[in-house]
């Protein structure tokens, strides 16, 4: 049997102080005697911030989610509010979705905040990311907290830090934060509560949230076309069952279908492996009820409601998933249309996605004459990009991994109104004799066909760990120099913030924020992008390739060529 390591040891004998609880003390004994692996996995490191915040898997140790980790986490942006907003009455806001012991943690949250004599507003019930996001701004709070894991194992749970637009935490609060954290001792943290600074909210919110997403989300659809429209929507257990159906039937949808196994909040996620609406088995149950309804679009969220996952008919009648880049190419192009009929697009219109997603969208953005604008991987850094540039008009914009934002008045992934959207096409697509998958193909045919391929790596524990790492250091020190007998003529490194064109022998700075990823494009466009996960034990690569399409009865022919060349592509370099 493995045994314990000094350093560990010694680590974890610091949490059985009096300034941790009985219960704390008794699970460390029993991995110090029972569990040396585990024990190492749990204190090693500290969990760290990622660029959705800070997830892991709950347990105790300090490479854990559990009350002190929090606490720790939740005194430190105590601290640095009192030092950003001297003199100011402190408001905060606090949502937590369906996961085991979000519910506790939120009000352990809760108490931090109030023991630090900060004005807390905590909602009464499990609320989508989404809606708190809406509320730091509706309630004029200076900071929100979410305790969610997005779509991670059951396991899992975390910690989502917003600042008072709305937006997660980014530079340089964010930097300020975790130094804040990493010099507080767990002694520091002041758990004793003062109830009369916590208030529950619920109804007031939820009606103002959904109202705005009513009206961000509609365009002028005719009733008769809502009435047409056949709708399966399932919430995978998570929190939109409480906003979601109540938006679309707000709006005028009738026909909305909900998977009634899945409608109920559970953090184990009994009826899926995984509640992730990119992974069409999650979404298997709603696909049967589909069937059985005759459904026109199939809808699914993650549990905490900020991601979505659509699937349409084809051209045969039969139900496809849509990836997040098809989704998002779709959705921009008809708010562009929507915005261009409705005389709102100007010079300072501007559509955001992120250096992994599609390159497709900024053909289409460009062909409507409207500014288009990367960002780093996390809505965090779309909501930075509106905050920074208060005279420019935001349309909407996405990423790859299923999120999308309609309009700024929420700053995050927003299921919520993305699905009313999602609907609003499907419906007006169908009243035209067209639909949302054939709007795709006709986008492909005059933008250019693009196929994208996720392909995550998973390495866990300070094995994994390491090896990430290494796998990015040989990406750089002996680079691509051929893909799928391409030559490469761009790689950029958002490490060092260098892009180094090959042809032209040039180096030229990249303007934004440093991080680990590295992107290659080839003579004929193909692009590949690694980078470690921000919040899971991965490195995932990104491949995108394209081709023509003349005209959309050889739609299927060219995408099983694409296809057939990541195949190849994924061969070449190893990433099956």
């Amino acid at each position: 049997m493995a045994r314990n390591k000094p350093e560990i040891l010694a680590k974890a004998k610091t949490w059985l102080t009096d300034i941790f609880d009985v219960d704390t003390h008794k699970e460390i004994n029993h991995l110090i005697e029972n569990n040396p692996v585990e024990l190492e996995e749990s204190f090693y490191k500290n969990a760290a911030f990622g660029t959705g915040g800070m997830r892991g898997i709950m347990g105790v140790g300090t490479n854990r989610i559990n009350k002190y980790t929090l606490g720790k986490n939740t005194q430190g942006l105590s601290n640095l509010l009192k030092t950003e907003f001297k003199g100011e009455k402190l408001k905060v806001a606090i949502a937590y979705d369906c996961r085991n012991n979000s519910k506790e943690l939120a009000q352990m949250v809760a108490e931090v905040f109030s023991a630090n004599e900060i004005e807390v507003y905590l909602f009464s019930e499990l609320r989508p990311t989404p809606e708190l996001s809406f509320a730091v701004k509706y309630l004029d709070c200076h900071a929100g907290i979410v305790l969610t894991a997005s779509h991670n194992p059951p396991e899992y749970n975390g910690y989502k830090v917003y600042w008072q637009d709305g937006g997660q935490l980014v530079p340089p609060q964010d930097t300020k934060l975790v130094d804040i954290i990493n010099n507080l001792e767990y002694d520091e943290v002041n758990f004793k509560a003062k109830p009369e600074f916590i208030h529950t909210i619920d109804t007031e919110v939820d009606k103002a949230f959904q109202k705005a997403s009513v009206e961000n989300g509609s365009f002028n659809t005719e009733a008769s076309a809502k009435d047409n429209l056949n709708i399966v929507f399932t919430s995978l257990h998570g929190t939109a069952c409480k906003t979601n159906p109540q938006i679309l039937e707000k709006a005028g949808y009738k026909n909305v279908f909900l998977v009634e196994e899945q409608k109920e909040p559970n953090g184990n996620f009994p009826t899926v492996k995984s509640p992730n609406p990119e992974e069409p088995e999650a979404l298997k149950m709603a696909l049967k009820l589909a069937e059985e309804k005759n459904a026109d679009i199939v809808i699914g969220t993650d549990p905490d409601g900020d991601r979505l996952g659509v699937a349409v008919r084809d051209l045969n009648g039969e139900m496809i998933l849509l990836n997040g880049n098809q989704t998002m190419l779709v959705m921009t192009w008809f708010l562009l249309e929507q915005h261009k009929k409705q005389g709102k697009l100007s010079a300072n219109s501007f559509v955001a996605s992120t250096i992994v997603s599609t390159p497709m969208l900024k053909n289409i953005t460009e062909d409507f004459s409207t500014q288009y604008h990367e960002v780093l991987t996390g809505f965090k850094w779309i909501a930075k990009l509106i905050k920074d540039n208060p005279d420019l008009d935001f349309v909407g914009g996405g990423e790859e991994s299923f999120g999308f934002m309609v309009g700024d008045f929420v700053r995050d992934k927003d299921a919520a109104t993305a699905t009313l959207l999602a609907c609003e096409i499907a419906a007006q697509m169908k009243a035209e004799g067209s639909s949302f998958y054939e709007q795709l193909l006709k986008l492909y045919t005059q933008y250019g066909l693009y196929r994208e391929e996720l392909i995550s790596l998973v390495k866990k524990g300070i094995e994994g760990e390491a090896e990430i790492k290494q796998m990015l250091i040989d990406l750089r020190e002996n680079p691509w120099q051929e893909i799928d007998g391409e030559k490469v003529v761009l790689i950029e490194d958002y490490h060092t913030s260098i892009a180094n064109n090959l042809q032209d022998k040039i180096e030229e700075e990249i303007n934004i924020p440093k991080s680990n990823v590295l992107i290659y494009y080839t003579e004929n466009g193909t692009k590949i992008a690694a980078r470690p996960s921000g919040t899971e034990p991965k490195i995932k690569f990104y491949i995108s390739v394209n081709s023509d399409l003349d005209k959309v009865e050889n739609f299927d022919a060219e995408n099983a060529k694409l296809a057939e060349k990541i195949k190849r592509i994924k061969n070449e370099l190893q990433l099956g």
